[in-house]
């Protein structure tokens, strides 16, 4: 089962698509995060959270986060910044981004290992543009 397959099955009705905005958003969050993909998981290294950044990249079970360790990784700025596009709560975006993107992150790593850049994009837009045709 795919990625946006799994999230579509954990909402449903106007959740689903809210999840869709939502996964969306975390894409570009992923994309544009200063360093990228590697970036974005050099920062949870350097906020005590290897053992979960790496079960999401490895091939095993995938370790939650917490909304308040999303806000602790990123920062109130960036998930302030991230809920105003998505026009939620600040609390309602570290929610979102704590239960998408570790699932994200899983199927952006396939047999553990980071994309390039470009492959990123690319994968990206093949499970985002998926997720509309369930």
């Amino acid at each position: 089962m795919g990625l946006l397959d799994e999230l579509q099955n954990q909402m449903s009705g106007a959740a689903a698509g809210a999840n869709v905005n939502h996964a969306n958003g975390i894409m570009e969050l992923i994309q544009n995060y200063p360093g990228g993909i590697s970036g974005l998981i050099q920062q949870f290294h350097n906020n005590g959270l290897s053992g979960i950044v790496s079960s999401w990249i490895g091939t095993g079970q995938n370790l939650p986060v917490s909304a308040d360790q999303i806000q602790n990784v990123l920062g109130s700025q960036f998930v302030q910044n991230f809920a105003g596009k998505m026009g939620i709560s600040p609390e309602h975006a570290s929610s979102s981004i704590s239960q998408l993107l570790p699932s994200i992150m899983d199927k952006l790593t396939p047999n553990g290992r980071l994309p390039e850049q470009s492959d990123l994009m690319s994968m990206g837009s093949n499970l985002l543009s998926s997720f509309g045709q369930n």
